[in-house]
């Protein structure tokens, strides 16, 4: 499977009723995040390392094709230079384990304070880093790397050594005079969006608006740019955000439906299998 989509996290109580059943316990969003899309961010690792028995108890619920694209803890990728924590990194990485096939690429995003003048500590990160047996992606939100000389260093850098590249779109809440962040504690950043991918796969975080006509324009462009990706075959791993989480999985669907419309060649949508089971023969035909 090339196309994967997903969200950021699964454990959201507002999406009952329309994504889980009403009344559906916490402890079983997991399971049916998983039947109904194909991947997860995994936000929670950020923030939170989880334990070995979490981490089975997550390969255990997921059926056999969904993945898991986890985020580097912030205890290792947000305490200034990257490689004292290379062995933090490992750790993380052998805490994982119990994903087997369920774990997705894994990504590092790093600060906004982590600057060029630091690519040779990136470099040795990202050279210790297992890449083949383990595909990492990188995002960065200094300003400086989106420009020259700093935005082709670090292209040729993440081709070499084969790291993915995050690609973070935050155009549309940046688009018109209403600020959906307002009320969102963690804003995103406005920063350029790069389209090239450096490795046999990419990352993309669409940062939606809660209307779901504002994301139109910028969905379509992104359907385009998955047809061409496909054809080349990279695997997309295409996460929808949104800082009013309620209207994410219904913007994720919408983005399914652009996609199968256009005849872009991705899996079904497990969310809509559900809802559409096949037809049954009758005992009584």
């Amino acid at each position: 499977m090339n196309f994967f989509i997903g969200c950021a996290v699964w454990a959201y109580k507002g999406w009952a009723g329309e994504l889980y059943p009403q009344g559906t316990r916490t402890a079983d969003f997991l399971n049916l995040y998983s039947r109904r899309f194909t991947t997860v961010e995994g936000n929670t690792t950020f923030y939170a390392v989880p334990n070995q028995e979490t981490v089975t108890r997550w390969a255990a619920e997921t059926p056999a094709g969904f993945e898991f694209c986890l985020k580097l803890p912030r205890d290792i990728t947000h305490q200034g230079l990257l490689k004292p924590y290379i062995p933090a990194a490992f750790k993380f990485l052998e805490g994982m384990r119990p994903l087997g096939k369920r774990l997705g690429p894994m990504f590092a995003q790093l600060p906004p304070s982590y600057a060029p003048a630091l690519l040779d500590d990136l470099t040795n990160f990202l050279e210790a880093w297992p890449r083949k047996e383990a595909p990492l992606a990188l995002e960065v939100r200094h300003p400086d790397w989106f420009r020259e000389p700093y935005a082709s260093n670090l292209t040729t850098l993440l081709e070499k050594l084969g790291v993915g590249r995050v690609l973070l779109d935050s155009r549309p809440i940046y688009t018109g005079d209403d600020d959906p962040q307002l009320q969102s504690e963690r804003r995103k950043p406005k920063l350029p969006l790069q389209l090239s991918v450096t490795a046999p796969f990419t990352l993309i975080r669409f940062i939606s608006h809660p209307i779901l006509s504002v994301n139109q324009p910028f969905m379509e462009e992104w359907v385009r740019q998955i047809q061409q990706w496909l054809q080349m075959g990279v695997q997309i791993y295409f996460f929808v955000h949104c800082p009013i989480e309620a209207s994410t999985p219904s913007t994720a669907r919408h983005f399914q439906q652009l996609l199968e419309q256009s005849h872009t060649p991705v899996p079904p949508l497990p969310w809509n299998n559900l809802e559409h089971p096949p037809n049954q023969l009758s005992l009584w035909s």
